[in-house]
């Protein structure tokens, strides 16, 4: 018998965090974090941690567990959550994971074996030198020569992915999707696989909204504390809504630019979310454009996923 997983994937903005902490109490879960950055403390408003209020009770683990100036990769999240899965499912409760960074969740609930990922670390090396010599556009576009498919999931600001895709090539001979086909990997849950979609200009009106009230909410305070600490050349700094703003901090951009950069670049990214999830996982997914009913869409997820997985609710 597999454990039961429940796992709530789609862009930024859609309603991730609300739906999760509905299903769990409506589910007995509790709640692991998806998300790459919600890791880093201190980096609150820029990767929409749920607040303590949001939580209502329910238990959220994976937030807050990394310093920004440390590194964090998919194996040691793969690592983590499935130690955390194991815990959660040991209380009698549902393991929920709530999230966006797709390949973060796809190494958790497939059976990835990163300790068989081919790698070339003087080529490694090698890339990263050349990137700062050309420039990440640059290596980006040799990229997108040999794996366009990467290419275009890929931002070119994220050089560690980048640098990850053209290794495998060079070491295999095969695009990243390839090589990730050639595994063949198996389900390792009985995983409820539940994508929240919207219209999209509904999705980038919201993402935009979202922007203005973290600025609000004072989003420049807290990067410029990070800015101010010397934390630069890391890589929760590359995450969307930081990079900006340390542009304007830089002196590089006004901040009228860098509002308008990190809206920008929050709609390519959730863009690229839908387009990831799409081609990645077999999921089931649930159009949350209707948001005057919610409580009725959240009715018929918690339905689908107590047939998926026949575990009952607590709402009867």
């Amino acid at each position: 018998m597999k454990q039961k997983l429940l796992v709530i994937i789609g862009p930024t903005a859609v309603g991730k965090t609300k739906l999760s902490v509905e299903l769990a109490k409506r589910l007995n879960g509790e709640i692991i974090s998806g998300d790459s950055m919600q890791i880093y403390k201190g980096m609150d408003i820029g990767t929409a941690k749920v607040k303590e209020a949001e939580m209502e009770g329910i238990p959220h683990h994976l937030i807050d567990i990394k310093d920004p100036e440390e590194s964090f990769s998919a194996a040691e999240f793969q690592d983590l959550v499935r130690g955390e899965i194991t815990r959660i499912a040991d209380k009698g409760k549902l393991p929920i994971i709530a999230g966006g960074t797709g390949l973060y969740i796809q190494s958790v609930i497939y059976d990835y074996q990163f300790s068989d990922t081919p790698a070339d670390l003087d080529f490694r090396k090698l890339l990263e030198e050349r990137a700062l010599a050309i420039g990440n556009e640059a290596l980006h576009q040799e990229l997108a020569a040999v794996d366009p498919d990467s290419a275009q999931q890929i931002h070119p600001n994220n050089i560690r992915r980048v640098i990850r895709a053209l290794e495998i090539y060079h070491c295999t001979g095969k695009t990243m999707k390839e090589f990730q086909s050639a595994q063949q990997p198996e389900l390792l849950y009985d995983t409820a696989l539940v994508g929240l979609t919207m219209d999209r200009e509904l999705l980038y009106d919201r993402i935009n909204l979202r922007v203005d009230l973290m600025m609000e909410e004072g989003l420049l305070d807290e990067v410029k504390e990070l800015h101010d600490r010397g934390i630069t050349e890391c890589q929760s700094i590359q995450a969307i809504g930081y990079k900006e703003l340390y542009d304007y901090l830089d002196g590089k951009v006004s901040l009228e630019t860098a509002i308008e950069n990190l809206k920008q670049n929050s709609r390519h990214y959730a863009k690229r979310q839908l387009t990831w999830f799409r081609n990645k996982m077999n999921v089931e997914w649930f159009d949350m454009t209707d948001t005057k009913n919610l409580s009725k869409k959240i009715t018929e997820i918690s339905q689908y996923v107590e047939g998926k997985l026949q575990v009952k609710s607590n709402t009867y």
